[in-house]
């Protein structure tokens, strides 16, 4: 079982990278975006929450996210492993996720962040409402707010992670194939 965590601000290309390591080591792709989009379109309850928040460009509160994360864990008890994009985004979440693992005899082996310019992501999640249909890619204001929160809230878990020697960062900039080699070469040197 080989538990990953991606992470990075949004558009720094977690799902990009999540749906090539996926098939390369044979894991259950969970990303919490898809995970709040299939709540919101199938008007759950968890999704009307979720939806609310997001319109406000604030994070969704942990509470909604772990519930959609256990149901999606618990659905899929034959997996390899886990590759998480874009959960856990607190402490609070990282406690509970490890709490969850560990309750299964599992844990996080590593976390991965994806390092890039505010600017240049701006600009990628600017493009990528254009076709998105996504509200919260489409205005540079509320984008901004997404990354303060990240700042806020996010940012701490490197040193939640490091402190459990399970952080690597990478640069995210570049060619989708050469960020997978540099992702690669950290899961790689986990064996």
């Amino acid at each position: 079982m080989t538990n990953i965590v991606l992470f990075g601000k949004p558009g720094a290309g977690k799902g990009t990278q999540a749906e090539i390591l996926k098939v390369m080591y044979n894991l259950k792709h969970i990303s919490t975006g898809d995970l709040f989009r299939f709540h919101k379109s199938n008007n759950t309850e968890l999704g009307q929450l979720a939806k609310s928040y997001e319109e406000e460009g604030k994070l969704v509160p942990d509470d909604v996210t772990i519930k959609m994360l256990q149901e999606e864990v618990e659905r899929n008890p034959d997996a390899k492993g886990f590759l998480l994009d874009g959960f856990p985004r607190t402490i609070a979440q990282a406690e509970a996720l490890d709490a969850f693992l560990e309750s299964k005899g599992w844990k996080v082996d590593a976390t991965i962040a994806l390092e890039a310019n505010d600017e240049i992501l701006v600009q990628r999640l600017l493009e990528r409402g254009k076709t998105s249909g996504r509200p919260d890619d489409q205005d540079e204001e509320k984008i901004r707010t997404r990354y303060r929160e990240y700042n806020d809230k996010t940012a701490p878990l490197m040193d939640y992670y490091k402190a459990q020697h399970k952080f690597y960062s990478v640069d995210g900039i570049g060619e989708i194939s050469d960020i997978t080699a540099r992702i690669s070469a950290v899961i790689d040197a986990l064996n």
